[in-house]
């Protein structure tokens, strides 16, 4: 009995033994399972970080890349000027060539010039295309005005050949030459006339485009000292500088069949023009905007306080005109009057006498005749009296005037 009881025990013992040993096991397995998972976990988070790491990268380094391209102080001298004149810009426009299109030396002949246009950039550059809109109706107008100059001219030759036609001076062999050069005009004007229409209905409702490529030279001025230059040489030397550096590039792209040139004010003008209201510069272009006058608002207009100092100026001269005219228009009456007045003191005792020999006159059948008579007689000396006396006074006031202007 005591043995079977030691030998249950033993087996209980060795059961429990097993099961912590399973029990252990299985906790071992599921923390490897879990360290598992969280490593995979752990790498898939890193490479979907690392993955929108590079693509915020990428994203920012475009952004930043356009930004120092588009922002712009000025144009000037065929140059952009960025950063207050801290750095220039200046930009060549390349053709491009159909590379599918050669053949297999033309194709080496054209990788082996651009492998040494990249051997030989001493200094950054920048690739810019550009997409833009055809507008065909310009292009249109022309040739509409070529087919109206064409459709004239035939019109002239037809009736050239009636008239020789009708006039019997001219030959067979002379109309039949004239009437060849007539369907020869017509043939012209026929096909003139096709190409519009086709041209037309291609363009009808639709967006023709066309990729510009541009090529990006920078100049930063502190890069050579130039500290000790004022503005304007420093512009100078950043042109001469720009346009070195474009001339080897344009040399070079030469060689692999690329044609290039530099844009000018305008074109880099309607350059930005096109990059900045991309949706805009397909209703209303930068030569319209030209051609209406819209420059005029910025580059003649001028500051507010200038025209309010010109209009003060004009309406201070129209003032002080009118102001001098209303003094003299015064000083007249003024000395009119005091002339009037003047004669009249003078001739005071005249104009008296004359007065008292009316009076007497004109009472002369109360005063009674005689009395009159010798009233009269009185007034008449006394006029004469006052006469000899202003004729005293005159050359008093003459001889008064001569000694003034003497001395």
């Amino acid at each position: 009995m005591n043995s079977n009881d030691s030998i249950t025990k033993m087996l209980l013992l060795i059961l429990m033994f097993a099961i912590i040993i399973l029990f252990c096991l299985i906790v071992v397995l599921i923390f490897l399972r879990l360290k598992t998972r969280n490593k995979k976990n752990k790498e898939k988070i890193e490479t979907t970080k690392a993955k929108s790491d590079a693509s915020k990268i990428s994203q920012e380094y475009n952004i930043q890349s356009i930004f120092k391209f588009m922002e712009f102080d000025t144009v000037q001298d065929s140059m952009i000027v960025q950063k207050k004149g801290k750095r220039f810009l200046m930009v060549i426009q390349c053709q491009g060539v159909n590379y599918d299109l050669m053949s297999q030396m033309e194709k080496v002949s054209v990788e082996e010039g651009f492998l040494a246009f990249l051997n030989t950039l001493r200094h950054p550059i920048q690739l810019y295309v550009q997409t833009r809109t055809i507008n065909l109706e310009s292009s249109l107008m022309t040739y509409r005005a070529r087919i109206k100059e064409i459709e004239d001219k035939l019109n002239n030759m037809k009736a050239q050949y009636e008239l020789m036609k009708k006039n019997n001076q001219y030959s067979q062999e002379e109309l039949e030459r004239a009437y060849f050069e007539i369907t020869k005009q017509n043939n012209l004007y026929e096909y003139g006339k096709d190409v519009i229409y086709n041209t037309e209905k291609l363009s009808q409702n639709r967006n023709i485009l066309n990729k510009n490529y541009y090529i990006i030279v920078p100049h930063y001025p502190e890069e050579a000292n130039d500290n000790k230059y004022d503005a304007e040489e420093v512009q100078n030397i950043a042109f001469s500088e720009l346009y070195t550096k474009s001339q080897s590039i344009i040399r070079t792209l030469a060689a692999t069949g690329v044609n290039g040139k530099i844009l000018d004010s305008n074109e880099l003008a309607e350059l930005l023009y096109i990059a900045y209201n991309r949706d805009d510069a397909e209703i209303f272009n930068l030569r319209n905007a030209i051609s209406s006058g819209c420059e005029d608002m910025y580059t003649t207009g001028k500051d507010v306080f200038d025209k309010k100092v010109e209009t003060l100026d004009k309406e201070i001269e129209k003032r002080a005109f009118e102001l001098a005219k209303e003094s003299i228009e015064k000083a007249k009456v003024q000395t009119q009057k005091e002339k009037e007045a003047k004669e009249k003191e003078e001739n005071m005792q005249n104009l008296i006498n004359m007065m008292a020999d009316m009076m007497l006159e004109n009472n002369k059948q109360y005063i009674g005749e005689e009395i009159t008579k010798k009233a009269q007689k009185i007034v008449k000396k006394s006029t004469k009296e006052g006469e000899d006396e202003n004729v005293q006074k005159q050359t008093k006031r003459t001889r008064t005037t001569r000694t003034k202007k003497n001395s």
